[in-house]
């Protein structure tokens, strides 16, 4: 059983200025830790597009995601059927627009038996966890 990151420990991993940066570092350099294949996109798209005065360069994104992310995670890859799965789910869970892709991340976590689902946005979750889910941790 290993861990999950969603893309927002990814990004704080890659920006050395981030409050998180440190913690968010080491655990993905901890090696065994899992992301949805998306939060590539995510990691991309948010590191490209000027957060919080920020912006990277596409070709240095993409570098950083290929050698300071890749190297260090196992990639999880929802398939048709379980993106219909959660999207069936949504409603039950109260899943509504672009909370989508958090939950997209849990059910990620669920599909390789996370104990725990690694964010800095934990807040984002609790609306839709519920009792068997991976456990949400700040890192």
């Amino acid at each position: 059983m290993s861990d999950l990151a969603d893309s927002s420990v990814l990004v704080a991993s890659l920006v050395p200025d981030d409050p998180d940066h440190e913690a968010c570092d080491h655990l993905v350099a901890a090696l065994g830790l899992c992301i949805q294949l998306h939060a590539i996109a995510e990691t991309f798209s948010t590191l490209t597009s000027g957060w919080e005065n920020f912006r990277v360069d596409p070709a240095a994104a993409a570098e950083a995601i290929e050698q300071s992310i890749l190297p260090f995670v196992q990639t999880v890859a929802l398939s048709a059927a379980d993106f219909l799965r959660a999207v069936k789910e949504a409603r039950s869970r109260g899943v509504r627009g672009g909370a989508i892709y958090d939950f997209l991340h849990l059910a990620a976590a669920r599909k390789v038996r996370a104990a725990r689902l690694h964010t800095l946005n934990v807040r984002h979750f609790q609306s839709f966890h519920r009792p068997g889910d991976p456990e949400i941790v700040h890192p």
